[in-house]
């Protein structure tokens, strides 16, 4: 049973700062490539950030900068580091393990406000 469980959610304040973590079980983690996704509310859930296996990193346009992902095949977890937050960013982010199929985490709340 695949399971990836996303955490390190919550609320912030505009130019802060969270670390996201997903822990995967069920799967061979160093055979995927994973990805960070968000959805706000009434938007579609867009891309934040990808690994691949070996490394390669991409980024949307407006977390560039600012965001970082990485990954730790040894514990099977892979991490978004977010700084610099901003209102914009408050979504529910999602973790994402891609091969030949897909596997989907819960999410979890970011909440970026005053």
């Amino acid at each position: 049973q695949v399971q990836l469980v996303e955490s390190g959610g919550g609320l912030v304040q505009p130019g802060g700062s969270l670390r996201l973590s997903c822990a995967a079980s069920g799967i061979i983690f160093n055979m995927y490539t994973m990805g960070w996704y968000r959805q706000a509310p009434g938007k579609q859930r867009e891309l934040v950030a990808s690994i691949t296996t070996d490394g390669r990193t991409d980024y949307a346009d407006s977390v560039k900068g600012r965001f970082t992902i990485s990954r730790d095949n040894a514990e099977n977890t892979v991490y978004l580091q977010m700084n610099s937050l901003k209102p914009e960013d408050t979504a529910v982010y999602y973790c994402k393990a891609q091969r030949i199929s897909r596997y989907w985490g819960q999410g979890t709340q970011v909440t970026v406000s005053s």
